[in-house]
């Protein structure tokens, strides 16, 4: 009815499997992800020569781009989805789980959220679901309990548990992404800090209220009295490799496609340098990462890339397995609160 994917009985919420059991109810968030889906999926049916589908996938995305900037805002985030009814889910007009996470991380991490639209989703999520008093991040706020909506067995678990108003590592993770996706080094590092199992195990006291083990990372943190700030399902979920993800590619900046290497780095600004091995089948790069602060950053190349000392023409780095050893050196200059050059 509003141009949505359809949610069926739960998209990555599995928990929500009454939403849209009559086959009407609509997922905002799928919004999101399927848009992400086609960008890259249309470029594969092109090299194919699927031009029908390349057509109707293109209007689609397209038509689905305009639905969720429409039905799917709220006025200070997005909203998560439709019940069968027509009823909005994740919006001010709801009192449990007026805000949703994954569908304001999602905005950026797409990239089809209005971009004003999405600064103000992600301060909102900042606002209502980091919990910086008790170190977590919480999917949605506040919890299903006693309003007459029923989404499904997300409502089961016990408030401030799980899916329902805990932290959800998966999405935690989502939301970290996408500030990093923002250019908010600051944000996303602190809230590194936040989800690192390893800052659950600092002192007697925090492993006390942990309860699990603090090298491992674990599905979810419970967000309420009496037991908030315990781990739960550890060795057990798909979040430690977003998580590998998170700091490996959205933070320090490394992303391969094929034989190629491109870097993005989103680093404090207090470093003046990092350094990576890297194999590529039996080949090894040693890559070292610089960062310059300038007061005007158009002064210069935002970033240069040498090869074995020789400068490369583009901004990205082609391997070659040659099973030799090579160091590669990567120059980045930012605007910052110093002007002066920081050297490794």
């Amino acid at each position: 009815a509003h141009g949505l994917p359809l949610m069926g009985i739960g998209d990555w919420n599995d928990g929500m499997s009454r939403i849209g059991r009559e086959g009407k109810g609509e997922s905002v968030w799928m919004g999101f992800f399927l848009f992400t889906i086609l960008n890259r999926w249309i470029p594969l049916c092109r090299t194919r020569g699927e031009d029908v589908r390349v057509r109707n996938y293109t209007a689609y995305r397209d038509e689905l781009l305009v639905a969720i900037n429409d039905a799917g805002w709220d006025g200070e985030w997005y909203r998560r989805a439709y019940f069968d009814d027509g009823t909005p889910l994740g919006s001010k007009l709801n009192s449990e789980c007026t805000i949703d996470s994954i569908s304001q991380s999602w905005s950026v991490l797409s990239g089809a959220g209005d971009a004003e639209h999405s600064r103000i989703a992600m301060n909102s999520l900042d606002k209502y679901l980091v919990r910086r008093d008790t170190g977590l991040i919480q999917l949605l706020d506040p919890p299903f309990d006693k309003s007459p909506m029923n989404p499904g067995y997300i409502k089961g678990y016990v408030p401030g548990v799980r899916e329902n108003g805990g932290q959800y590592t998966h999405a935690a993770i989502w939301a970290t992404m996408a500030f990093a996706k923002m250019g908010d080094s600051k944000k996303a590092w602190e809230l590194l800090e936040l989800i690192n199992p390893v800052n659950h195990g600092l002192s007697a006291e925090s492993i006390t209220t942990y309860k699990t083990e603090p090298y491992v990372v674990a599905a979810d943190v419970y967000a309420k009295a009496p037991h908030t700030g315990r781990g739960g399902w550890t060795w057990y979920t798909g979040s430690a490799s977003w998580l590998y993800r998170l700091m490996l590619e959205s933070l320090l900046g490394l992303n391969r496609q094929g034989n190629t290497l491109s870097f993005t780095p989103c680093i404090p600004e207090t470093w003046p340098s990092y350094s990576m091995s890297y194999r590529f089948g039996e080949t090894t790069y040693q890559i070292n990462v610089v960062q310059t602060l300038l007061d005007d950053a158009k002064t210069i190349a935002s970033m240069t890339i040498t090869l074995d000392d020789i400068k490369q023409n583009d901004s990205v780095l082609t391997l070659t397995d040659d099973q030799q050893e090579h160091k590669v050196e990567v120059n980045i200059y930012r605007l910052g609160n110093r002007a002066e050059s920081i050297s490794s």
